[in-house]
């Protein structure tokens, strides 16, 4: 037998035909005509044994090129961290690994504290009293936040800022045609967003205000100038997308008089393994607390007075009439809200900080070395980890070329936006080495395209 596991026998659907009063498989499908069934074999290679197959799928795999061989200075969303050992040992554990939604707390303890613990650290990162879980990633959780604003203010125009990543903006454009919502677009100068433009942009037919912080290019917006700006626009919500890693050294958006702060969890435990699944986090005020998409957990006491955790809010319409639901998202993340809780917990709070700031020294010692090897930075301003240069030629072909170095590089802002021709957004994380660094400015000054 070269198979060790079937899906059945012959007796075994033998057994399900009978039960069912057929004689065939080919009955099932008795109501559809014979003139339109397929009648030929599937283009598909013959079956092989589960060690050849094994094989064949090593060694395609092995054509990937990963991080763990090469150095990588792309970001722009997904991000090359470490993730500590301990991550997978807990998320491996049966009891999380096949969990689903925990819908009956009293089988479902150790799943709601986890759900719970995620949403206390988030809570602490933003700024804000209130944060749920189970939301996809940082686009979508941005795209969400957006309607709520418009479903909050009952207004339908939203100004979005063009530093915001530019696939979260493709979300947000996806999320909003449903809704009729309008999404005004505002420039950018020098990296950040153009204040003056949104400024004159603000009116009272304005739902929110949505920029990134740090944003896609790496620069930190003036969020207190963009806090002021909404202080004749009460109403009007300001909703931030953050990368998490960066709070831990960053004042956070809620201390900025953010309504809304949403992103994603990648940077904490888990892989960039081909750009999903990750784990979206949702932060708000108390007062739209009912309005938050996904679910809430809140701890409580039994009537004999023990802790315990609940689904306290799940404003979604598996729960609630459907006219009433915020948002239609049923998937359940906290599995990898899990690996970035333990993935925080091992950091823990002041590691988190330290952690952040070596991301900062990091980036600014290849700043430092690109700007010595006569290389252009485009923006002058505050940075986190990521920074973006002028290189002289095509962005493609160069990476091609540190590709064949053994480097994965920058991300093309061209691909976006062709005003940008030939300027590279380069993330440099904690796990990259001062050698790694230098190696890399080396082969980008010697580059010649």
């Amino acid at each position: 037998m070269e198979f060790r596991y079937l899906p059945m026998t012959n007796l075994d659907k033998r057994e399900m035909l009978d039960a069912i009063g057929i004689q065939s498989t080919e009955e099932l499908f008795s109501d559809i005509p014979e003139h339109v069934r397929f009648k030929g074999e599937m283009n598909l290679k013959a079956p092989i044994s589960e060690y050849e197959l094994t094989k064949e799928l090593t060694e395609l795999a092995s054509r990937n090129i990963h991080t763990k061989e090469y150095t990588s200075f792309l970001g722009a969303g997904v991000y090359d961290h470490y993730i500590p050992s301990v991550v997978d040992h807990v998320i491996s554990r049966s009891e999380f690994y096949t969990a689903y939604t925990p819908y009956q707390p009293e089988i479902s303890q150790g799943e709601l504290q986890a759900i719970f613990e995620f949403q206390t650290m988030i809570s602490e990162l933003t700024g804000l009293p209130v944060a749920n879980s189970s939301m996809y990633d940082g686009g979508t959780a941005l795209a969400e936040a957006v309607n709520l604003s418009a479903a909050h203010t009952k207004r339908k125009k939203v100004l979005v800022s063009k530093a915001v990543h530019p696939e979260y903006r493709a979300v947000i454009d996806s999320y909003t045609k449903g809704q009729s919502i309008e999404v005004i677009e505002i420039d950018t100068v020098n990296g950040i967003t153009d204040l003056a433009q949104l400024d004159q942009a603000l009116d009272d037919t304005i739902a929110g205000v949505v920029v990134q912080y740090p944003n896609f290019f790496g620069q930190l917006e003036p969020m207190k100038k963009i806090d002021q700006l909404l202080e004749n626009h009460q109403k009007t919500m300001l909703i931030v997308s953050s990368n998490p890693l960066a709070l831990g050294y960053l004042t956070p958006p809620g201390e900025f008089g953010a309504d809304i702060v949403t992103g994603d969890t990648q940077v904490f435990g888990i892989p960039a393994q081909f750009g999903g699944p990750h784990c979206g986090y949702f932060a708000t005020t108390k007062k739209l607390m009912r309005k938050v998409p996904g679910r809430l957990v809140g701890e409580t006491v039994d009537e004999e007075g023990t802790r315990g955790y609940v689904l306290t809010l799940q404003a979604r319409e598996q729960h609630i009439r459907r006219d009433k639901a915020t948002s239609n998202i049923c998937s359940n993340q906290a599995l990898n809200a899990l690996a970035s809780s333990v993935a925080m917990s091992s950091i823990g709070k002041h590691g988190l900080r330290k952690l952040a700031s070596v991301n900062m020294q990091k980036a600014r010692y290849a700043k430092k070395k690109i700007l010595e090897a006569g290389i252009e930075v485009a923006f002058d301003g505050a940075f986190f980890n990521e920074f973006v240069i002028k290189v002289p030629g095509s962005v493609s072909k160069i990476n091609k070329y540190l590709l064949d170095k053994g480097i994965i590089a920058g991300y093309d802002l061209a691909k976006d936006d062709k005003s940008l021709e030939g300027y590279m957004l380069i993330a440099v994380t904690e796990v990259r080495t001062k050698e790694e660094i230098d190696q890399f400015v080396k082969e980008l000054g010697d580059v010649h395209v």
